[in-house]
């Protein structure tokens, strides 16, 4: 038992140490040959044979072999299982707690029961956040906390300060996305719209809309409502 357990050991440590000097290698090889490269944060092995994943940037994934000789932007596919590993990994890496989101720092629109959640970064002059916003009303039983994310221009600022300072912001908000009636010009403390955008520029969040659920996973982009029942599901 004692010899058995010394040889398990020692072939986990060899196995250990192999994974370090490949990383190392990856590391410098690519860091020499590729300056321009941001920090590689992270190598790890990936499900294919001689093929490695590198993360810089926080999410950003790229693929290589065990010397860095090659570089590889792109989508990995398990064809087996019929799925996009690339897109599970930057799902997983961009996730966000969505009890750790600032709250206070939105508007809350309850449709029914209200017991699903659902939170939203949206520019107000953003088109297809209007597109997306004429959708949702199909959407019940649901909670839904509007973060005011104005990074498309000055008036799109101008515009979220008028639905912020408004007596009921979730009425200011929908007649301006779903009728066009812009929204009063009014004044009162607007910090909480810097903070949104400071909270969205640390956790990237570089498009609108964007949607995260319960459960922190997010999506980049106007879906349907369908997608959206089915992620609330």
């Amino acid at each position: 038992m004692t010899r058995s357990f010394t040889l398990f050991a020692a072939g986990t440590l060899l196995a250990l140490s192999t994974a370090w000097s490949q990383e190392a290698v990856i590391r410098k090889n690519l860091a020499e040959r590729l300056p321009q490269l941001p920090a590689i944060e992270e190598v790890n092995k990936t499900p294919m044979a001689g093929l490695y994943e590198i993360r810089v940037n926080g999410s950003e994934i790229y693929y290589t072999d065990e010397q860095g000789n090659y570089l590889v932007q792109g989508n990995l596919i398990d064809t087996k299982q019929r799925r996009n590993l690339t897109d599970e990994r930057i799902e997983k890496l961009t996730a966000i707690n969505f009890d750790t989101l600032p709250i206070k720092d939105a508007f809350t629109i309850v449709r029914g029961n209200g017991k699903r959640k659902l939170a939203v970064f949206e520019d107000p002059n953003c088109g297809y956040c209007k597109r997306f916003e004429k959708d949702l009303q199909k959407v019940n039983n649901v909670t839904i906390h509007m973060f005011l994310y104005p990074i498309l221009s000055e008036d799109s600022t101008a515009k979220s300060k008028a639905i912020w300072c408004a007596k009921d912001k979730a009425k200011a908000w929908q007649d301006w996305m779903l009728l066009d009636v812009a929204p009063t010009s009014a004044t009162c403390d607007t910090s909480a719209i810097t903070r949104n955008v400071e909270f969205g520029k640390k956790f990237k969040i570089q498009g609108t809309p964007t949607l995260v659920f319960a459960d922190g996973s997010r999506v980049p982009g106007a879906i349907d409502a369908k997608q959206v029942e089915k992620r609330l599901n």
